[in-house]
């Protein structure tokens, strides 16, 4: 197909028809080229992976449930190498274009999917989210994404990175297409209500920054009007750098229990950032990671207690707009880290998120969160598509 985002993969064409009847009939999904394929090499962005990976034996049920319910698949989309990043950058491959921020990244690691979703080459497509590779780019691309529960979507014929945290995630440009995505790929899909009340989490608009929150008071208004007032609350105890670090920690000790052989064994060629997390990763001891893995405990039983109800929890997304492309590798890992800051929440806590493009800064697009509680999927889907047609249909009577 026609590219000129350079969201799909160079190395591979594959289309697939979907079932001529189901629901999805008619529309067309991308997928992140770190989903298997029946006899297709999974690339994972990197090309020391490709040439020493074999065809894959089986397709991702993840795919198969979308072609099965109709949609049509038009390629496999760009990703970070091993899905080990936040910006949608890659040395060997390029990156892809973000539509709606001229020059800025698409954010990652599932770039491609959310290029293409943004740019109109498909109407919906499947990323990953391990620590915020759906929510980011849907911010910085002004999509809707989720990041499901953890664990509520089964994740065989996808490459892993960090198992603890690992979710399918997926983009659209609509709410309500966010919403039909979901009665298909979660397993036991039932009709949920809206959120019952709405947290304001103030500690984590503090830390994202004056013209953070002062780009999402509109937005964060609106949800109200919908919702109710909300009711301000603090999302962690201490600093979200610190949970940040104890993210990065569980993380790079999965990551380099998952490819630290494979890296050992074939030296591969990583780019900028790629290459100093998996050397870092491979310094990680057990004793860092168990104590890590106490504080996840304690940050999930704070928000597990304060999202009872039918609760979500608002934040931004991001702690700001995509940062320009080519940017020195300083100052984007310096932008990695504070993104962290607000994506651990759910992350260390296997909870749901959904991001909303509710927001404009300078310009750019600014996702709105709203966190539910475990197995609340549903419930946030629903926001999504009550929110999307509520708050697009004011922007649209507005002129804006």
């Amino acid at each position: 197909m026609d590219d000129p985002l350079n969201a799909f993969v160079a190395h591979d064409s594959v289309q697939l028809p979907g079932s001529s009847d189901g629901p999805l009939a008619g529309l067309s999904f991308a997928v992140k080229d770190i989903y298997d394929l029946a006899g297709h090499v999974t690339g994972c962005g990197n090309p020391d992976w490709l040439a020493s990976h074999p065809a894959a034996p089986d397709t991702a049920p993840a795919v198969t449930a979308l072609l099965a319910a109709g949609a049509d698949l038009a390629g496999k989309t760009q990703t970070n190498e091993l899905a080990y990043s936040l910006t949608g950058e890659n040395v060997h491959y390029g990156t892809p274009v973000n539509v709606n921020a001229a020059g800025r990244v698409p954010g990652g690691s599932s770039s491609g999917s959310a290029a293409a979703v943004a740019g109109g080459l498909v109407d919906v497509a499947l990323g990953s989210d391990t620590g915020g590779s759906v929510r980011i780019p849907a911010s910085f691309c002004g999509l809707y994404g989720i990041r499901p529960s953890h664990g509520r979507i089964p994740l065989q014929g996808i490459m892993p990175l960090a198992p603890s945290f690992d979710t399918v995630g997926w983009f659209a440009r609509s709410g309500e297409l966010l919403a039909r995505l979901g009665e298909i790929l979660l397993p036991d899909h039932a009709a949920a209500p809206l959120p019952a009340k709405l947290l304001v989490a103030g500690d984590a608009f503090t830390y994202a920054g004056d013209a953070v929150t002062a780009a999402l008071r509109g937005p964060l208004a609106q949800l109200e009007a919908l919702l109710g007032a909300g009711r301000p609350v603090d999302a962690v105890d201490g600093r979200f750098d610190d949970w940040a670090a104890h993210f990065r920690t569980l993380q790079a000790h999965e990551v380099w229990q998952s490819h630290g052989a494979w890296v050992q064994a074939q030296s591969p060629r990583f780019g900028p950032g790629v290459a100093e997390r998996f050397a870092a990763a491979a310094r990680i001891t057990a004793a860092e990671a168990a104590a890590s893995s106490e504080a996840r405990t304690a940050l999930r039983q704070r928000l597990y207690a304060l999202l009872q109800d039918g609760a979500v929890l608002c934040l931004p997304t991001a702690p700001g707009i995509a940062p320009r492309c080519a940017a020195p590798e300083v100052e984007m890992d310096a932008v990695r880290q504070r993104i962290l800051g607000l994506t651990c929440l759910a992350g260390l806590t296997g909870l749901p998120q959904v991001s909303l493009p509710l927001g404009r800064l300078d310009g750019c697009p600014l996702g709105l969160s709203l966190i539910g509680a475990a197995g609340s999927d549903e419930v946030l889907l629903a926001a999504a598509r009550h929110f999307g047609t509520t708050i697009d249909g004011v922007a649209a009577a507005n002129g804006d």
